[in-house]
């Protein structure tokens, strides 16, 4: 390998962000010299709409041939339009309950038609993390539940939906997020399990999507003591070239989580992690949502740097440009897939779960009180809620005092307390229990995982906050037109 082929080879594994939805000079340029491609983000004002996001992609592409990846997992994690009106397809819990594999298959490869059209190759999903931690602050509903098994045959299905459509899949965050409780945008989350556990556990799913032919699979920042040993599996060689690649027998597209977390790159910045990344075997580096022109010099002339010192060796960099070339090849074949997304309200429906009886409402309609509940960072400022199918809904902060005023305006009429994740947060739980102490008429509706349950009270769970799951909820209770 010649010299001056290195920064061309280092570009090809880069993923920056940019801001806009208008190809910037900077980009132009370094798509001309191989840039690896990029990776969208509502909050830069990438996807304003699906049809602008075409726009964009199409002009892109009239510089290189880049990778153009996303977050869309549908659900609560959704970047394509519905992080402005929330997803029509739920998200993976809801999937997990419906548990029908065919139908879960259905709903991605309509959301991956749906990319397909937009101009999108390379999907950041399914998440197949088995969430055994109810306390988990990142997966929580971005599983498909914690059943090892469930969430493997539905782990295959999504990814075989994906790519029917044409757009390659991403079984993440390896070697699984689900029994952590950190995030690990915010630091380096323990993962407290031995090989032989994680083989009974963790790997079920990612051996079951590589069985399937997933394309990609996205690391996770985690540490596990036993083979990592303190050291993020993003930037751990016994994670990506030992376990995924040796033991699971993956030969696919490494991708990392996003480097500017700091789980990655915390104590010691992009670059280095990009690099250390690298030598682990990644072959992919997305690196954030604010990393854009800065950031790609900066990494550029760390990788080159590495090479010319020899902590990187220059087959590591041609064996990515070899694998990422091999799923563009992939890439240029034909699909016939269409939008489909009546799949994803038949999904929220059948997944949804009532104990109890369900009031009716006399004519007059209730109050419907949505008690705040802020998104992770993953999931982000998505709308929730009843509110659109509700014609009086009042939006609470979680304090138990403000029950005698919410009270007050449900006086004659029926009360819905909707939650989202109760389990996680104290004052949804207490103005719930002050509420339904005077009102044990009141329907409680879950819109996360359901974890807790109030005694006594009807209630409804949607494992998710999606329109599709909103609109199921709001069927049930006569809030809007029940299914013909």
């Amino acid at each position: 390998m010649k010299d001056d082929e290195i920064p061309r080879l280092a570009r090809g594994t880069l993923l920056p962000a940019f801001s806009g939805s208008n190809v910037p000079r900077w980009l132009r340029d370094e798509l001309e010299q191989g840039l690896g491609g990029v990776t969208l983000f509502a909050l830069n004002g990438n996807v304003p709409s699906q049809e602008a996001l075409a726009a964009l992609t199409a002009e892109m592409r009239k510089s290189g041939d880049p990778f153009v990846t996303i977050d869309e997992e549908g659900g609560d994690v959704t970047r394509l339009g519905g992080h402005l009106t929330a997803s029509p397809y739920p998200g993976n819990a809801a999937l997990g309950a419906a548990d029908d594999p065919a139908l879960t298959r259905r709903v991605y490869r309509s959301l991956g038609a749906e990319l397909t059209e937009a101009g999108v190759n390379l999907n950041f999903a399914p998440s197949v993390d088995v969430n055994t931690a109810d306390d988990n602050p990142v997966i929580g509903t971005r599983s498909f539940g914690s059943d090892p098994e469930l969430v493997a045959r539905h782990a295959a299905a999504a990814v075989a939906g994906t790519q029917e459509a044409g757009v390659a899949a991403c079984a993440k965050h390896f070697p699984g997020h689900g029994s952590t409780v950190d995030d690990s945008h915010l630091g380096i989350p323990l993962v407290d399990a031995d090989l032989d556990l994680l083989d009974r556990r963790d790997l079920v799913p990612f051996r079951a999507a590589i069985e399937a032919g997933t394309r990609a699979v996205m690391t996770g920042h985690l540490n596990l003591p036993g083979i990592t040993r303190g050291v993020p599996a993003t930037l751990s060689p016994a994670a990506i070239t030992g376990l995924l690649r040796e033991r699971l027998g993956y030969g696919g597209v490494v991708v990392t989580d996003a480097l500017d977390m700091r789980g990655a790159s915390g104590a010691i910045g992009i670059p280095e992690a990009s690099v250390r990344a690298l030598i682990a075997g990644a072959d992919l580096l997305c690196l954030g949502p604010r990393e854009h022109a800065d950031t790609v010099t900066a990494t550029l002339a760390a990788i080159v740097a590495a090479v010319r010192e020899g902590r990187l060796p220059r087959e590591r960099l041609a064996d990515a440009a070899a694998r990422t070339a091999a799923l563009k090849q992939w890439l240029s074949g034909d699909t016939t897939a269409s939008v489909d997304r009546a799949a994803g309200l038949e999904a929220a429906r059948r997944a949804v779960r009532v104990s109890g009886t369900l009031p009716g409402w006399n004519g007059t309609p209730p109050l419907v009180v949505e008690l705040e509940s802020v998104g992770n960072i993953a999931v982000g400022p998505t709308p929730w809620g009843l509110g659109p199918w509700a014609p009086d809904s009042v939006r609470a902060e979680g304090l138990a005092e403000e029950s005698g005023s919410l009270l007050e305006r449900a006086t004659g009429r029926g009360l819905v307390i909707v939650l989202r994740d109760a389990h996680r947060h104290a004052g949804q739980r207490a103005l719930t229990g002050a509420l339904l102490t005077a009102r044990p008429d009141a329907v409680v509706v879950e819109m996360g995982l359901p974890v807790w349950r109030p005694g006594g009270a009807a209630q409804l769970a949607t494992y998710g906050a999606a329109h599709a799951n909103a609109q199921a909820a709001a069927e049930l209770l006569g809030l809007a037109p029940a299914p013909a």
